[in-house]
């Protein structure tokens, strides 16, 4: 594979409408997530929502608004930075949960009784199509889905297409907002989601007392190019596989887990012994804690320090991997990964807090419920 350059970043997450609240915000190592009140008096819950914004241009919903904003940034971005698209711009949306706020109030609210207008924008292709109206972009546009994996399959498939010639550039944007009293209350119910503790209290990863994670939201968007410019940061390749084992634990030997991993590094053409950061899943559930901790056992040196930045961006869900590759992207182009504070007895290889980067490659996992395993590599412009 081409390594594909990472040329512009646009974000929309839990604190707030664009890249730099992201980036200031983990430096403060305080959690986006705040009390919200819940739709049951007098209850609150500890979520990173993303707050009211955006264009009401771009559509009816936080979804729309925030889908549009991510990517408008994204390649306002890559312009500034040198960018030029090519004849050939394609776009890939990943997504699990699409206008779930709309489709909420469809059915329950406006007894499944819209104006046609209204009606279309709740279809995934509408807020695809209005962005490539937008700039005239003429190829391919999809949507790609793999659980909380899907923002390490977009940046896979995108790479894929980029090698295959069918396209110049992508514009890649992974949206997922989806936290609806619904949503939340079945994942609460399924052990790995917490509501009722601070952040830092509930999601430890790879730290002892962790009870899972924090719900969040986000939308994150990459323009991706193998062309010259002056990029973040590059994508060397990535692996995914599955499982084929049980809808929402981890096949318990890891031998899925541990080939995706190796299959990442040999299709980037990277040595483990070349890793220096290993941007974890990190989710801080039980099981997540002890699939990684064995990938840092079996694969990489000791030296290799992990971090995860869910205790503070919160679990974007589909989004997850797209706002933690832009975590690593950032940077390296800045010089520091913003890794949370450890609170409690940790893994020896745990970053603490802000840590200066010091060169080396940087190995991406996502792991998606249902058996969806992932990771990409990542390199410093300079590698």
């Amino acid at each position: 594979m081409r390594r594909v350059g990472i040329h512009g970043i646009g974000v929309v997450s839990g604190y707030g409408w664009g890249r730099e609240l992201l980036w200031d915000g983990l430096l403060t190592g305080k959690p986006a997530a705040v009390p919200t009140t819940s739709d049951k008096p007098g209850e609150s819950m500890w979520l990173a929502r993303v707050p009211p914004g955006g264009s009401p241009n771009d559509g009816p919903t936080r979804f729309a608004r925030a889908m549009r904003a991510a990517a408008r940034e994204a390649i306002d971005d890559a312009r500034d930075r040198g960018w030029r698209a090519g004849p050939r711009v394609g776009l890939l949306h990943a997504i699990v949960l699409g206008e779930v706020d709309g489709w909420r109030e469809f059915y329950t609210e406006r007894d499944g009784k819209l104006p046609l207008r209204e009606y279309l924008a709740l279809m995934p292709s509408t807020p695809m199509s209005t962005l490539m109206q937008e700039y005239g972009f003429h190829g391919p546009a999809m949507t790609v889905s793999a659980m909380c994996a899907s923002g390490n399959a977009g940046l896979i498939t995108a790479q894929a297409w980029l090698d295959a010639g069918i396209v110049d550039d992508v514009v890649f944007v992974a949206t997922d907002l989806s936290l609806t009293p619904e949503n939340i209350r079945h994942f609460v119910r399924l052990g790995v989601a917490v509501t009722k503790m601070e952040p830092l209290d509930a999601c430890r990863p790879f730290q002892e007392g962790s009870r899972g994670f924090v719900m969040g939201e986000a939308s994150v968007s990459f323009v991706l190019s193998a062309r010259k410019g002056r990029p973040y940061a590059y994508s060397l390749g990535g692996a995914m596989s599955h499982d084929a084992h049980h809808v929402t634990s981890i096949e318990p030997s890891l031998t899925s887990i541990l080939a995706c991993m190796r299959d990442a590094l040999d299709i980037a053409g990277v040595a483990a012994s070349d890793v220096r950061y290993f941007n974890a899943h990190g989710p801080g559930t039980a099981q997540c804690n002890r699939a990684e901790s064995a990938v840092l056992e079996h694969l990489f040196p000791p030296e290799v320090g992990v971090y995860s930045v869910k205790p503070l961006t919160g679990h974007c869900q589909g989004a997850a991997s797209a706002i933690e590759v832009a975590v690593t992207a950032l940077g390296y182009d800045r010089g520091l990964i913003p890794a949370p504070p450890i609170v409690a007895t940790a893994h020896p290889q745990l970053l603490d807090g802000p840590t200066p980067v010091t060169g080396g490659i940087t190995v991406k996992s996502s792991i998606g419920m249902g058996g969806h395993n992932s990771a990409v590599v990542l390199a410093a412009p300079a590698s």
